[in-house]
């Protein structure tokens, strides 16, 4: 599989978030080409602050791999995590990070911060930006337009 069929595996759980009302972002771990966590946002569902699909998807991971430690793997996610994400996939030693869209708000890739390339860190991973990028983000415009016509804004990533 490429990186455009795991993105596409995110993109699934992204939906599967929508359907729930949850803001659409989803994420896959991958580990020699094979998914091995898979996660979305449920930080409502779960009245979690924590449960962000990148989050949940190192959860997953790291339960099957009976390892909170992942450095044979990949994190594939539909939009550039926040910092608290960046940290959860730091500590999780994610050798390889690779997102879709933006996030001009709260992107720790460079949108906002760029913890990726922070030296001070102890550890960093490859990342790769804009895989399914317009796909991506489009879900993100269309859930919130949609939410504005319903008035339904008060929760957001």
């Amino acid at each position: 599989m490429t990186d455009v069929d795991f993105m596409r595996e995110a993109i699934a759980l992204a939906r599967e978030a929508w359907e729930a009302g949850e803001v659409p972002v989803g994420a896959v771990v991958v580990r020699h080409g094979e998914i091995v966590g898979r996660g979305r946002n449920s930080p409502i569902a779960l009245r979690d602050p924590t449960a962000h699909a990148e989050v949940m998807a190192l959860r997953d991971a790291a339960r099957r791999l009976d390892n909170y430690r992942l450095p044979e793997c990949e994190l594939f996610v539909t939009v550039e995590p926040c910092p608290m994400c960046m940290g959860a996939i730091f500590h999780a030693r994610i050798r390889r990070l690779v997102y879709g869209a933006r996030d001009p708000k709260t992107g720790a890739c460079g949108s906002v911060v760029n913890l990726a390339e922070e030296l001070r860190l102890n550890h960093h991973a490859e990342v790769v930006e804009g895989v399914l990028a317009e796909e991506c983000g489009r879900l993100l415009t269309e859930f919130f337009a949609q939410r504005r016509r319903t008035g339904n804004v008060e929760n957001s990533r």
